[in-house]
């Protein structure tokens, strides 16, 4: 009977989330029309701002480098053989050129350049396009401090340095700064669609926690993890990372790191005055959200959640508000980090802030604000920029004390918000009130 309970309870109903997924032929042409627009109006841009006039991406099918799977068209899946994009900037003429060493067109807006007569070796035909052109600068996709940003494999960077005269080898650079600008800054098209993916998100953790879905006594973590996974899938959608569902409760356990992120217990039978935490996320239109929020089970004879735990929940906002109010253009991630801890533990809140970008990705380059375990600043990541129009996560905690269960709890809120150079907000707003699930 047990089983019967909560596959009724957890039976997908995919019409109760409100927005409208496109089909895969819409997808395609949007994505398409998105990647048209930051190859003809943000590249340039780009270019022109970390002065590096001539980018190649060059990437093994299977292999692929992290950039170079952001600026494959809809229809390709992966790289094929060995792909090689050049794009060339001439500030004086504004002018970019857009050349794949390939037989066959990448897009419609990348040409295939590779006369294969003339040349029947790829890379002296890639050696041929930077010589005719002569650049300032060739950059190429390795970095320290970004995952992101380090596609060239070990392999095609030695074939590549081998084919380069040597007066040209000189002139290779780590296109660290460029790939991260690329994969971090947000287009108008794109800012138009963000506020669905939120509003998909947070209305499928609406629907996750509520009870519809939960029945004190039968429905666990697990089932609700799953019931997460399932409902994502069965609309059409992707998600980056499995979902997470914890419980916090008046018992003995302590909240604890590890535990909390990557060993929760899997079989917790949620009960009433159980205070429940999500982590989850999608993937669409090669868009990401992540987002954090949490619930009550109401007991019976209570109409809201307890007074200690709205309280909590108000710090985990203050702290929100905090961290969002030191976004300003040129500021480090890690000045933003220890600026708001300071702020936060002067009013009494005892935080922990572990901010990322997001966009293309969904732990996203640009500038790393804090980590769980490295809260004096993070070296690298940390140390980069915050640029206009740029989106983050807004993850973080604090912890509060509830008398009445004898423990501090840890309001773990993450939700996503956009920068446009002057001011921060929450793309599709943010939870200020707990979800409260009533069954009786």
């Amino acid at each position: 009977m047990r089983y019967l309970i909560v596959l009724l309870s957890l039976v997908i109903s995919v019409s109760s989330v409100s927005a409208q997924i496109l089909s895969e032929r819409e997808q395609s042409r949007v994505v398409d029309e998105i990647l048209n627009e930051r190859f003809n109006v943000l590249l340039p841009q780009l270019m022109d701002r970390t002065g590096i006039d001539m980018w190649v991406v060059i990437s093994r099918e299977y292999n692929e480098d992290p950039v170079l799977k952001t600026m494959l068209p809809s229809t390709w899946l992966s790289a094929r053989r060995t792909t090689m994009l050049v794009f060339y900037r001439n500030a004086e003429k504004n002018q970019i050129e857009k050349l794949a060493i390939a037989r066959y067109n990448v897009g419609e807006s990348i040409k295939a350049s590779w006369d294969m007569k003339k040349f029947p070796d790829q890379w002296d035909a890639l050696k041929d396009i930077i010589v005719q052109r002569n650049p300032k600068k060739i950059g190429i996709n390795t970095s320290v401090d970004y995952g992101h940003a380090d596609g060239l494999d070990h392999t095609h960077h030695g074939m590549l340095m081998k084919a380069l005269p040597e007066a040209l080898r000189t002139r290779v650079v780590s296109a660290e700064p460029l790939a991260v600008a690329w994969l971090e800054t947000r287009t108008e098209r794109e800012m138009q669609i963000y506020p669905k993916l939120v509003k998909i998100s947070h209305d499928i953790i609406a629907e996750g926690f509520s009870a519809k879905v939960i029945t004190p006594g039968v429905t666990t973590t697990d089932d609700l993890v799953w019931w997460f996974r399932q409902k994502v899938t069965s609309m059409g959608l992707e998600t980056w990372f499995h979902p997470s569902v914890a419980i916090q409760r008046n018992d003995t356990a302590n909240f604890e790191h590890l535990r909390s992120f990557s060993d929760r217990p899997k079989g917790d039978v949620v009960r009433p005055g159980d205070l429940l935490h999500v982590d989850f996320g999608i993937t669409y239109l090669r868009l990401n959200t992540d987002v954090q929020q949490h619930a009550y089970v109401l007991r019976p004879g209570e109409t809201d959640a307890p007074a200690s735990l709205k309280k909590a929940f108000a710090n985990g906002n203050r702290l929100q508000d905090i961290l969002t109010s030191q976004f300003n253009t040129g500021r480090t991630g890690n000045e933003m980090l220890l600026s708001a801890l300071s702020q936060a533990k002067s009013e009494g809140i005892v935080p922990s802030i572990y901010t990322h970008p997001l966009g293309l990705h969904g732990h996203a380059a640009g500038p790393t604000i804090g980590m769980w375990d490295m809260q004096q600043g993070v070296p690298g990541s940390g140390d980069y920029r915050l640029y206009p129009r740029t989106a983050y996560s807004i993850e973080l905690n604090a912890s509060t004390f509830i008398p009445e269960w004898g423990k501090e709890i840890r309001i773990m809120l993450e939700e996503d918000g956009f920068y446009d150079g002057s001011t921060f907000y929450y793309i599709g707003g943010r939870q200020q009130k707990m979800h409260l699930v009533k069954y009786f």
